[in-house]
């Protein structure tokens, strides 16, 4: 049996050593337990410290150590899903975070579980330590999530930190979409799920990565990727305004008929525009917000690119392409040489004719 733990990376050269040895020491026991194989994949998101020299060093030293590294950062989501990507062949894929948030002694617990026969064993952590008004605005978000979003339930505190098995990771790698909102992801491909809940622990060392601004987005992500409702919404709201405006202009033409003084409505009026102007540029921008989406689909850019590996497909796939590009540069130069002397040879024959 083989397993592989996924570690995202991003500017974690502070904690990656420490997180290495954690995970090192852990299934180097639990392997000998319960007789697997294992290997740590580390996805180095572009980072700009020494992260991916430190991975580099570890995997010289371990023959466990994988390592893929893009060529610039492409976000976590794409870290993730490049490593379930490289992990088809795995009997089992756990993912964890970096910077030890996620407790690696949590892994052989997930191990267990699979060898119950569960296809996705999740870590659900509580909020234990947090500040009262983060708790308040995540059960808020999740509450509206499980409202509005079609097909799956969130849970609060469920996130990427879970096993899944080798069915649970192809059918999640199947799911080739742009913009992706993996908690979504996970719960919208089902399978026989275990969900167990850990202590909140805080980061070893350094800085989180996740500002204000990019949970914000990381929400708006959520809420539009599982459901068309907020375009049924900007509907409602339109037939909505259209009703006060009729009553509004049935009052106002009574009043004039029975009073037969037509009395001048500034305010009213610039409300009205004010009021009608906000909710178009709101529909616009729910609109544009789902083109935009389309227009990234349609594209099909790649959702990575990968500078270094030692991973064998990868290795593979580049000494493939410099072998196809040293055969190009070969083939266009015997054709460049062909054309030469086709054309001396033709000079030539001219000169003898003259």
């Amino acid at each position: 049996m083989q397993i592989r733990v996924i570690v995202p990376c991003f500017n974690e050269g502070e904690v990656i050593l420490k997180t290495y040895q954690r995970l090192s020491e852990i299934l180097l026991k639990d392997s000998a337990h319960h007789q697997y194989e294992y290997d740590l994949l580390f996805i180095d998101d572009g980072s700009k410290d020494k992260t991916i020299n430190y991975i580099q060093e570890a995997a010289t030293k371990d023959k466990h150590v994988k390592f893929i590294s893009f060529s610039r950062n492409f976000g976590k989501e794409s870290a993730m899903i490049a490593g379930y990507q490289h992990s088809k062949d795995c009997d089992a894929v756990i993912m964890i975070d970096a910077d030890l948030q996620h407790p690696p002694e949590l892994i052989p617990r997930m191990i267990a579980g699979y060898m119950d026969g569960y296809d996705q064993v999740v870590a659900k952590r509580d909020r234990t330590g947090e500040k009262q008004s983060r708790k308040i605005m995540t059960r808020i978000y999740y509450k509206a999530i499980n409202r509005f979003v079609e097909d799956i339930e969130l849970e609060d505190g469920v996130g990427d930190f879970r096993l899944l098995s080798q069915r649970a990771v192809n059918s999640l790698t199947e799911l080739d979409e742009c913009n992706r909102f993996s908690k979504g992801l996970y719960e919208w491909i089902g399978y026989n799920t275990k969900v167990f809940t850990y202590e909140n622990v805080e980061r070893e060392d350094g800085e989180s990565k996740w500002s204000f601004g990019k949970l914000l987005n990381y929400g708006i992500d959520g809420l539009l990727s599982f459901n068309t409702k907020p375009l049924r919404a900007m509907i409602y709201l339109g037939l909505f305004v259209f009703f006060v405006s009729i009553v509004y202009i049935t009052f106002i033409f009574a009043g004039i008929i029975l009073n037969g003084v037509n009395t001048p409505g500034y305010f009213s009026t610039i409300a009205a525009i004010l009021l009608l102007g906000g909710i178009q540029l709101i529909s616009i921008g729910v609109v544009g917000e789902y083109i935009g989406r389309i227009y990234y689909e349609v594209k099909a850019r790649p959702k990575y690119i990968v500078q270094a590996s030692n991973l064998s497909k990868d290795k593979a796939k580049t000494n493939f392409s410099d072998d196809l590009a040293s055969n190009m540069a070969t083939k266009d130069l015997n054709n460049a040489h062909f054309k030469y002397k086709r054309h001396y040879k033709r000079e030539k024959e001219l000169v003898n004719h003259r």
